[in-house]
């Protein structure tokens, strides 16, 4: 692998670790009633996020 390669997947983990880590901060920021109106339940945030339902 290539070095540039390398930094290329290095970057490309690190978005999506920013990503997930903003979209588990803006549910958890919602409150009981709102995450139930999506179907969500405040102790599966961090699954949900990360693809399972």
């Amino acid at each position: 692998m290539s070095l540039s390669r390398f930094a290329s997947n290095i970057r490309t983990s690190l978005e999506r670790f920013h990503s997930y880590r903003e979209a588990v901060r803006q549910l958890a920021a919602l409150d009981d009633r709102q995450l139930q109106d999506i179907g969500v339940e405040r102790g599966r945030i961090q699954e949900i996020v990360r693809g399972g339902r």
